[in-house]
């Protein structure tokens, strides 16, 4: 919401500087977004008079000027056509920045002749589209004079985030209201002119009563729709409007001005009355934007007998629009079902000025008033005679009416207020209150619904920053812990992969279709998107992370070791979920390792083992096997299970299609960790025995296999670290080998393996007999010992 501050002080009698507006506005909940000062981007042009013009010696088309800006005659070259000794204008300086392009103005030579800065147009100056000729002002303009004083184009402009319950301060009065209320000065009522019609009303109805509950129109006759008056024109384009036409304009002034939306149409241009009804579906509009929309029942549209002229509420339609031809006018003034409005807009993806106030809901006891101002300002600027009111329907004036206790802004909100100063803050905001403290809320605050809304505004204006800061009570004794197992296990996680030197991304939740394409199809789409990247709940954590290294590496990162814990949406729910992408180089070229080194299977799965274990995962009865999924290269991949259906991660390098998909080069590993799926601690509920280190040195015992190809290194360490479990307590493998001396389809694999004496030290008896049952075992993976 814009607006400059003396179109603030039309509805405020105030002498509080513009520091203390902004103050005042941020404190009562109206968030100050910006402040623009119109005369800043104006600085360095002056108003300046051409004393002499002659043509340039090398153009035809352009003229040397003498121009007197106050500081003595300056040789200027131009090319308007209207340049012309005498004339007053704009000028400026060297130094000044062009508003229109940015373009700093220098002394230079033009076609050979020196130009010392220019005469400006006031498309070049951002005022209007005008650029045939340079700015003619009035013979009388005081030269030398800054332009930004002499048009009073020192109007600051102030913009506001207004929230969505606060529908009445979607005018400039609203503002003008609640600043009053906060002793900032007295509210100034708008103006309600007279206007005698005369005969009858336009032929207007209702048909669908639950969109449109009343309908008000008045026609004007015999108007000329010429140029609205400078100062509406002026004040529209500060706040970045394009001034239109007198009609247009005044209807858009006034839904920025009272918050009230109208709607004008051309009547010559209409087939009969004008009917609030619902849509066809099918019936197409095509809207003053230029955009055709197709329309469904349950919208409510306005229409003639012909056709649809208006999505009600939102946006009026071409073919009735006004023009400079338009003598006659019907003037719209309706109120619009708010929920009606909000589903229209969502399912047409339409906003509009309109469409913000009326799906905020705009004030239903304002319509006749609103259709007065409009009417008189019509007949003021574009002439005319008006007809008499037609007034279809009824709006919805319900009251309500709310038992208050004053008490209640120190016990709910925390802040002692006199009961008659909350009886002077609810009054001056509109609010009626009776002597039993029955508070009415005013027709424009649909929002207020029970006391504590009513606090609500008495802490408000009352000042925020005046309720005293109270901890909450705190329990005696030690804290429990308040995390749930799912965010212990998330906290270790998180703290693991950090300690590895992986870097936390935070990537979207929502992707577009192309990014998901690799990584199946997705279970979730949004039916109304912000954007068509980001239309679909992400099924994967990989698509963002590999976005995310793309656009590392593009920067120049060398190496890019990311990871992120999230959800992933699929058709069941939300899965808990740690994605990482390794991408760049693991290893940098060096005099001693040589070349560069990539990332690779065996680096996913090491993260993926080591991020199971922080979690608390069983890692040693993890079994690798296949089926890492599309998104993975079907070679070079894997997963890890409990079993084989309970797939906690799949790991690997990425798939040579998605890496194109995502525009990566070189290798690139990836691992999903699907947090849910790590099985649940059983607890004991007896505290563990305190640790005690073996009193005995362990033994650590080699041993080479010959092992078929086929046969896995994990599966051939699994059975040898089952052949004993009570003294074996780890095994590893520390070789492969394939090539001289080991048989065809076959290779060595080398494990050491670790016992553990419990009561006393190994004989050679006992390590022979567990040497046996190693033997054995592996054995039963088709492995024998080498000789």
């Amino acid at each position: 919401m814009k607006f400059t501050l003396s179109w603030l002080k039309d509805h405020l009698d105030t002498t509080a500087s513009l520091d203390e507006i902004l103050v005042a506005l941020t404190n009562i909940g109206l968030e100050v977004e910006g402040v623009t000062d119109p005369a800043a981007k104006l600085e360095g042009f002056t108003v300046a008079r051409v004393l002499s013009a002659e043509r340039h010696p090398q153009a035809d088309k352009l003229q040397v000027l003498s121009v007197d800006a106050g500081d003595g005659p300056l040789q200027v070259v131009c090319g308007a056509p209207n340049a012309r000794a005498g004339l007053v204008g704009v000028f400026g300086k060297p130094g000044a920045a062009v508003p229109a392009n940015g373009m700093v103005l220098k002394v230079a030579a033009i076609r050979g002749v020196e130009s010392n800065g220019m005469m400006c147009s006031t498309r070049e100056l951002e005022l209007g589209e005008d650029h045939d000729g340079i700015i003619e002002l009035p013979a009388d303009a005081p030269v030398g004079t800054a332009f930004a004083d002499y048009a009073g184009l020192g109007d600051p402009v102030i913009e506001v985030s207004v929230t969505p319950n606060k529908q009445d301060c979607m005018g400039v009065h609203g503002i003008a209201r609640d600043l009053a209320a906060a002793g900032l000065g007295t509210l100034v009522p708008p103006t309600v002119p007279e206007v005698a019609g005369e005969g009858a009303g336009p032929d207007v109805r209702i048909e669908d009563a639950a969109g449109c509950p009343a309908f008000f129109a008045q026609e004007v006759r015999g108007i000329t729709n010429g140029a609205a008056p400078e100062w509406m024109t002026k004040r529209l384009r500060a706040i970045g409007q394009k001034p239109i036409s007198a009609l247009v304009d005044i209807t858009n002034y006034l839904t920025v001005d009272l918050g009230r939306p109208l709607h004008v149409y051309d009547k010559a241009k209409l087939s009969g009355g004008l009917v609030a009804r619902q849509a066809r579906d099918g019936e197409t509009v095509e809207a003053l934007n230029g955009k055709t929309y197709t329309l469904a029942a349950g919208m409510t549209v306005i229409a003639d007998d012909v056709a649809v002229h208006d999505i009600g509420g939102i946006m009026g339609g071409a073919h009735s629009g006004v023009s400079e031809t338009t003598t006659d006018v019907i003037i719209e003034c309706a109120y619009f079902t708010p929920e009606a409005i909000a589903r229209t807009g969502q399912k047409l993806a339409l906003t509009s000025d309109a469409r913000q106030r009326f799906e905020r809901g705009v004030d239903p006891a304002f319509l006749d008033d609103g259709l007065a101002i409009a009417t008189f300002l019509v007949l003021e600027y574009c002439g005319g005679t008006a007809s008499g009111v037609t007034r279809a329907g009824e709006p919805p004036l319900g009251t309500r009416s709310y038992a208050y206790d004053p008490a209640r802004a120190e016990t709910l909100g925390g802040l002692a207020v006199a009961p008659e100063r909350q009886r002077a803050i609810l009054e001056s905001l509109g609010f009626t209150v009776d002597e039993a403290w029955n508070v009415t809320p005013p027709t424009w605050r649909r929002d207020v619904d029970g006391t504590a809304d009513l606090v609500e505004e008495v802490i408000r204006i009352e000042g925020i920053d005046k309720v005293a800061p109270v901890p909450l009570p705190r329990t005696p004794g030690v804290a429990r812990p308040t995390a749930t197992p799912e965010q212990r296990i998330e906290r270790r996680t998180r703290r693991a992969a950090a300690a590895r030197g992986l870097d936390e991304a935070v990537t979207w939740s929502f992707l577009s279709e192309k990014q998901v394409a690799p990584f199946g199809a997705a279970a979730w789409r949004l039916a109304n998107p912000i954007s068509e990247e980001l239309k679909v709940m992400r099924p994967s954590l990989l698509p963002g992370l590999l976005s995310a290294a793309e656009r590392n590496l593009r920067q120049g990162v060398e190496t890019v070791r990311l990871f992120e814990i999230g959800r992933r949406y699929l058709a069941e729910g939300e899965r808990a979920t740690v994605g990482v992408v390794l991408a760049g180089d693991r290893r940098a070229r060096g005099w001693r390792e040589g070349k560069a080194a990539g990332f690779d299977a065996y680096d996913a799965k090491a993260e993926a083992l080591a991020l199971l274990a922080a979690a608390g995962a069983p890692v040693d009865n993890l079994q690798v096997m296949g089926e890492a999924g599309a998104a993975f290269h079907p070679g070079r991949s894997g997963t890890l299970r409990l079993g084989p259906k309970t797939v906690l991660a799949a790991f690997g390098a990425v798939h040579p299609a998605v890496m194109k998909a995502f525009d990566l080069s070189g290798q690139v590993a990836a691992v999903e960790l699907y947090l849910d799926a790590i099985p649940a601690k059983r607890g004991s509920g007896f505290m563990r025995p305190a640790y005690a280190p073996p009193a005995l040195q362990p033994v650590r015992r080699d041993f080479a296999f010959l092992v078929p190809l086929d046969v896995s290194a994990e599966a051939l360490v699994r059975a040898v670290k089952g052949a004993d479990k009570a003294t074996i307590t780890r095994a590893r493998v520390f070789d492969v080998f394939t090539g001289t001396g080991v048989a065809e389809g076959h290779k060595s694999v080398a494990v050491e393996v670790v016992l553990q004496p419990a009561e006393k030290s190994f004989t050679d008896a006992d390590l022979k007999a567990i040497a046996d049952k190693v033997v054995a075992a592996a054995a039963k993976q088709g492995a024998q010992l080498r000789g």
